[in-house]
């Protein structure tokens, strides 16, 4: 499924900008007979902080992120993102047509959420359906004021530093965005969990180990196949699994027994993903709720605007649907 949002549209309206998550969807629309031009959202707002604050102050913090893991300069990077936002604001004030085209897993709803909250007040349009990009043109409903207000709420409710209020959207009926609750609940599992410490993924990559997975690269396929909505690239899933795979209480390791080293693109690609694995004593007692995953490596992340440290490690229970505070 894809979600489209588009500004509202003149009688002769100009040639649109199609925003969309990233490189590959955005090649895919150069590729329709839509016209106009492509703007890529380019972040991976499930990973680091989203803190809450004034637009340049989280840009910031988006581009330390994402220089820290490897993605370039911080200074380029906040650039480039100051100028999507631009390029965005730019493009409603003059009236052009603007359509967000976001699939339905957690990468991309939570863009969703960031575009619209920048884009408010204008009123944009929803489309809904078919696999085909360009289907979803003639389908294009009004989103109404509820529905920007709605992702307004979740955009604030994500940035702040008590995640409680991210538990109320993920259980609300959100109307006009029918696949950010779900999306939210996957959001949620990326806190640890009561008893083993691990988030979702982390549970799935060990999982995937323990059933035979043996490098990094065949992890990563069997963890989207647990997905019931993949949302991970890679690179993000290498990451999650080299930090399970440092320090002397390590979970996972080398077949030589040696810690995983940098994941890309700090480390080298191709001979990370071919590393032999497999999961220590210690990962398999986490994986059997034996020992908690928190206790042995320690926490250091954000979820949103939640810093999750050992001891703020807000938990969530999926199976229970409940959180627990630190």
């Amino acid at each position: 499924m894809v979600l489209g949002v588009r500004a509202g549209e003149a009688a002769a309206s100009p040639s649109p900008l199609h925003v969309t998550n990233g490189d590959s969807a955005g090649n895919t629309l150069r590729q329709t007979a839509l016209g106009g031009a492509v703007l890529s959202w380019q972040d991976v707002l499930h990973e680091g902080p989203v803190p809450a604050g004034p637009r340049r102050e989280l840009l910031q913090a988006r581009a330390a992120l994402l220089s820290a893991c490897g993605w370039g300069s911080r200074g380029s990077l906040l650039a480039s993102l100051e100028e999507r936002d631009r390029q965005l604001i730019r493009a409603l004030g003059d009236g052009q047509p603007v359509v967000l085209w976001f699939e339905h897993d957690l990468y991309d709803q939570l863009q969703l959420v960031d575009v619209l909250a920048l884009a408010a007040p204008a009123a944009p349009e929803l489309a809904q359906t078919a696999d085909d990009l360009e289907t979803l043109w003639p389908a294009r409903v009004t989103a109404g004021q509820d529905t920007l207000a709605a992702a307004a709420s979740v955009w604030a409710a994500l940035r702040h530093p008590d995640p409680s209020a991210l538990v109320v959207a993920a259980q609300a009926d959100l109307p006009g965005l029918p696949f950010l609750a779900p999306a939210l609940r996957r959001l949620l599992e990326e806190l640890p969990a009561p008893g083993d410490g691990l988030s979702g993924t982390e549970r799935r990559a060990l999982r995937s180990v323990a059933a035979g997975a043996a490098t990094p690269a065949a992890a990563f396929l069997a963890e989207q196949d647990l997905e019931p909505a993949p949302f991970l690239g890679d690179a993000w899933f290498f990451r999650a699994l080299a930090g399970l795979g440092a320090g002397p209480a390590r979970l996972v390791e080398t077949q030589a027994g040696d810690p995983l080293p940098p994941p890309p693109p700090l480390g080298d690609a191709r001979a990370f993903a071919r590393l032999p694995l497999r999961l220590t004593g210690a990962g398999e007692q986490v994986l059997d709720g034996l020992q908690d995953r928190v206790a042995l490596l320690g926490l250091d992340r954000w979820l949103g605007g939640t810093h999750l440290t050992a001891a703020t490690a807000w938990r969530w229970d999926p199976a229970a649907g409940l959180l627990v505070e630190p």
